[in-house]
């Protein structure tokens, strides 16, 4: 079973998805001319401009639900792995996916929000299934999107995240898997049972707190070893390129692992932050979009990097040999994982380390399952929107509560191949379907840049003026804003 996951696994991740995700990103910076570098105090700006209502929420918050998805294990073991298998070269490699990513993001967002609606309880939803239905046509390639986003976020994925928890509570306190299965399987069904409101709460507390608490603690070994930050920035530069002596044998290993972990935790063109980000309350669509920009850079640049750092700083990694055995090995014996960085915090802060490392990754991937549960219950809302099946519901929630159980306990490799798989499926269908429909999101950009320009505060949209079609809820939202404009 194990091989036939790993073939399936290297068929979605082959050189082409890479090129598929860089290129991607590459256009897209060219087309909105790198507005992931020109527009960063507008990015800034919009983070807190919006405001929460009755079915949507502020664009803070929605920025926190989607970092929920994007800051997870993958940040803390998924640097880990990208470094042994493809050397501290595929940190560059990270950096580079989620500089052009940051462009990616900022389409996707931006159409969810074009072609976003609201579900049966008046809560906005969107994403990629409701944007390809309604900007391509194409109600079967938004079928097989949702029904890929449903079984990968709600069925492999929070495996990935869950074996991560069990593993850093085991390694910091012994704590047996399954106590770790049980505390936050109750955790997340007290959560996901309350609605999208208590999953905004939830992360609007809980991400801001996590992040940046590790990303003090990472600066603060970095400040005890700073006579290594030149010496760490030298080697990820040199081995990226294979310049490193030693190094120059996972060279193609640099790129893939990075592209690939990169992918895995920014989630640029993959589909899944689309689906907060269309649940955010704004007068313009290229306003979320702007904010799910930023948030490329939160999670690579800022707490990708910290742990990088770490890990590098404090020489606690291995690095395997393409042709087997290690390449590199300075911690003998140990698995590969959020083990690593619990080690580098240990070997310079004794006694504090490994605990909270693993109360970090306890947060990071608790929120990251969380998120993935909302992504799965609104491509299960696109589903039922003409025939209401609230028993899916149901199943999802049992579901999750079963996979987060059985990835606790578990061992690391499948989970790992079979989320890589969830997430290198979506990232096909999305970036393909976001390739195709991209001028309604460049349209978007320029309109809304116009009014900035003219001194509009707060830019409105007009779908019909741009000729974008099917966008019922702006057109509609511009008749009731003008109603209420003569009525007063």
């Amino acid at each position: 079973m194990n091989e036939v996951i790993g073939a399936i696994n290297d068929l979605v991740w082959s050189k082409a998805l890479i090129a598929l995700c860089l290129g991607a990103g590459l256009y897209f910076s060219i087309r909105t001319r790198f507005m992931q570098v020109r527009s960063i105090p507008e990015m800034i700006r919009s983070i807190f401009s919006g405001k929460t209502s009755p079915s949507g929420v502020s664009s803070f918050q929605a920025l926190t639900m989607s970092l929920s998805g994007r800051v997870g294990t993958g940040n803390i073991a998924g640097v880990a792995t990208a470094i042994a298998f493809g050397g501290p070269g595929a940190v560059f490699w990270m950096w580079t996916v989620a500089f052009f990513g940051a462009s990616t993001a900022f389409v996707e967002a931006t159409l969810a929000q074009i072609y976003k609606e609201k579900d049966d309880r008046g809560m906005y939803r969107g994403g990629p299934a409701y944007y390809i239905e309604k900007g391509l046509g194409l109600k079967w390639y938004a079928w097989l999107f949702a029904v890929a986003t449903i079984v990968a976020t709600g069925f492999l994925l929070p495996g990935v995240q869950a074996n991560s928890i069990g593993a850093a509570m085991q390694n910091a306190w012994g704590i047996e898997p399954w106590m770790t299965a049980a505390a936050v399987v109750f955790g997340l069904g007290f959560i996901i049972f309350g609605g999208v409101k208590r999953i905004a709460h939830f992360a609007e507390f809980v991400v801001p707190f996590m992040a940046l608490a590790y990303i003090i603690v990472a600066l603060i070994i970095m400040f005890l070893n700073i006579e290594q930050v030149p010496a760490v920035f030298s080697l990820i530069f040199k081995s990226a390129f294979g310049l490193q002596a030693g190094f120059g044998a996972v060279l193609g290993l640099a790129v893939e692992w990075g592209v690939k972990r990169g992918v895995y935790s920014n989630e640029a063109g993959q589909g899944t932050a689309p689906h907060p980000a269309a649940a955010a309350e704004v007068t313009h669509p290229a306003r979320q979009g702007y904010v799910q920009a930023f948030s490329i850079y939160i999670d690579t640049m800022l707490v990708c990097s910290a742990t990088a750092f770490l890990i590098l700083s404090t020489g606690m990694y291995n690095v395997m040999n393409p042709d087997g055995g290690m390449l590199v090995e300075k911690l003998p014996g140990m698995e590969i994982g959020p083990g690593y960085a619990q080690a580098a915090v240990e070997s310079m802060l004794p006694g504090f380390g490994q605990g909270f490392v693993a109360l970090a990754l306890l947060f990071f991937a608790f929120t990251t399952i969380v998120a993935y549960y909302y992504m799965a219950e609104t491509n299960i809302s696109y589903i039922n929107r003409k025939i209401h099946r609230p028993w899916i519901v149901l199943v999802l929630r049992v579901g999750i509560l079963i996979m987060v159980t059985i990835g606790t306990i578990k061992t690391a490799g499948a989970a790992w191949q079979l989320g890589d798989i969830g997430a290198g499926l979506m990232a096909w269908l999305n970036i393909v379907a976001i390739l195709i429909l991209q001028k309604p999101a460049f349209a978007a950009l320029r309109d809304y840049e116009r009014q900035r320009k003219a001194g509009t505060v707060d830019p409105t949209f007009d779908p019909d003026a741009l000729g974008i079609r099917n966008a019922e809820f702006w057109s509609e939202k511009l008749r009731e804003d003008a109603k209420s404009a003569g009525n007063s």
